[in-house]
């Protein structure tokens, strides 16, 4: 039975996973970035610089899996079936309305940004979705975490950018981070149930429970505790907001490399029909592996 068991998929490792950890910080903070802008704040310009970075670098590592990098312009060949080749031809119109937006400023810029930003990170999503092979990848609830998880890593870039900058970060962007964080909690704890209620492989489950609680409370009860303590007290703002920010980031992070690396197991083999030693035929069915 161990051979038609699912086992943990080994085409996309943890490169794969740095792929969608840049490519979704880096777009939650362009989001986030541009919000706060034409809300009337002034962020950092620095903000667009390092989403740039966290994208070019997300791509970068995905890149180098390649076994034969230098074939990467495959990847714009089919548009009108392929999200790897759809988030390919959004990255550089992105990568240049963030610089733009860094370089010259100005709500317009920054909304251009954020939007081509918000279809970057879907791409990534659909490309999960896509994966029909591994139950975590294929759950349709995939995709409204991996957005949420986006604007939550994106919020606590910028929280923690905030400070670097010399300035505490606005009430606006506090509220929107713990918003954020809600809202990956709720997307999370969704996407656990119900893949629980559709049947995963047991490997998976446990992978996915094993940090559930770290999610629950490190990476969500304690920084919006935080975020509540920094809208609370204003002139200590700024240390809390980093705390929060860090923590907020890292609960995305382990979220995303669970799911893409220890949580992809396959769906394996099923057995419909077992022989039965002196019967004609059997009703009798298994699904190693599965819970």
């Amino acid at each position: 039975m161990d051979r038609i068991a699912p086992w943990l998929q080994t085409n996309w490792d943890h490169r794969a996973a740095g792929n969608f950890i840049g490519g979704g910080t880096g777009s939650g903070l362009a989001i986030f970035a541009a919000a706060s802008e034409l809300a009337g704040g002034n962020p950092p310009r620095a903000a667009y610089v390092l989403a740039a970075l966290f994208i070019v670098a997300g791509l970068s590592l995905v890149w180098l899996e390649i076994g034969r990098p230098w074939r990467f312009l495959h990847v714009f060949f089919n548009p009108q079936t392929s999200w790897m080749t759809r988030e390919a031809l959004i990255a550089p119109p992105l990568l240049i309305a963030l610089a733009a937006a860094a370089w010259h400023g100005g709500a317009a810029l920054a909304a251009v940004a954020a939007l081509l930003a918000l279809a970057f990170v879907y791409c990534q999503a659909r490309m999960l979705r896509g994966s029909m092979g591994i139950p975590a990848w294929r759950e349709p609830l995939i995709v409204p975490l991996a957005l949420a998880t986006g604007l939550a890593e994106g919020a606590g870039v910028l929280l923690a950018l905030a400070i670097v900058a010399g300035a505490a970060p606005s009430r606006f962007v506090l509220i929107l981070a713990l918003l954020s964080l809600v809202a990956r909690w709720i997307a999370w704890a969704a996407y656990c149930r119900h893949l629980a209620r559709r049947g995963a492989p047991t490997a998976t489950r446990q992978a996915l429970q094993a940090i559930d609680l770290q999610v629950l409370v490190l990476g969500t009860i304690a920084p919006i505790a935080l975020i509540a303590a920094a809208l609370g007290f204003a002139d200590y703002a700024g240390p809390i907001a980093l705390a929060a920010g860090v923590l907020g980031l890292a609960a995305g992070w382990l979220i995303k490399d669970t799911i893409l690396t220890r949580a992809a197991f396959n769906q394996g083999f099923a057995v419909p029909h077992l022989a039965r030693l002196g019967a004609v035929g059997s009703d009798s069915s298994t699904r190693p592996g599965w819970s």
